[in-house]
């Protein structure tokens, strides 16, 4: 998801006359929080950990520079259900020097279910255990459970100057996880695949440069989508209960 939404983000960017504020949100969420952090284990606790811990790159005031993690709180709602998102490191890939010198306010943030940032805060800064990162990580893996049942939630915001008049663009989705008689796959491992997949797929077909670094956000949004995997993306079912 980091890397498709930089492909979003800078989609809606290109259709901007003079770019001021670019924010994209991603979240990988249990489809049912249970638990005080509501929050279940979708991927690799180490990255989650690091993603948590170290600065992250922003652009303010039209300045690259780095901001710290788990600050930057900030709550919006989508299809009724309340959200959190906080600073993560890892998300912007090359934006920041792609869009240098184009944009005011850059910035890539976690989305959680409302109350996890300031329970993290807690373990992490008050508990000190930001210092010593392999016993929180065996606490969330004993404690915190996995699950299969998640959703992928991408959430980007674009404003700036069109023809003169101060507009905003939002692309907003939602991927939840599949349980289809092929066998279950979480929505994160969708998302995972469906990127790296579509990516490489366009690259064989000619749709990307054929040498040198290709980065993320070459990739036109309309070619990702249109792609027999990055129609994974497109999907909007909701996620089933076990019966």
């Amino acid at each position: 998801a980091p890397g498709f939404i930089g492909i979003v983000a800078h989609h809606l960017a290109q259709g901007f006359d003079t770019l001021h504020d670019v924010k994209m949100r991603v979240g990988a969420l249990p489809a049912f929080p249970t638990n005080a952090l509501k929050y279940n284990l979708t991927w690799s606790v180490d990255g989650l950990i690091n993603e948590y811990c170290h600065p992250c790159e922003a652009i303010r005031d039209g300045h690259n520079l780095e901001v710290l993690p788990l600050e930057g709180l900030e709550h919006f709602s989508l299809d009724g259900t309340e959200y959190e998102a906080f600073n993560t490191s890892g998300g912007l890939g090359t934006l920041c020097e792609t869009l240098a010198g184009r944009v005011r306010t850059l910035d890539y943030k976690s989305v959680r279910y409302p109350g996890h940032q300031a329970l993290m805060k807690l373990l992490l800064e008050d508990l000190q255990l930001k210092d010593d990162t392999t016993t929180l990580k065996d606490i969330l893996r004993k404690s915190v459970p996995g699950t299969m049942q998640d959703v992928v939630l991408v959430f980007v915001t674009v404003s700036g100057l069109k023809q003169g008049a101060l507009m905003q663009e939002v692309f907003a989705r939602k991927i939840f996880a599949d349980r289809s008689e092929t066998g279950p796959m979480s929505a994160i491992q969708i998302t995972t695949a469906a990127g790296i997949c579509a990516a490489v797929d366009l690259f064989r077909a000619g749709a990307l440069p054929q040498q040198g670094f290709i980065r993320q956000e070459q990739v036109e949004l309309p070619a990702f989508l249109a792609n027999r995997f990055g129609r994974a993306y497109q999907q909007s079912r909701q996620v089933e209960s076990i019966g």
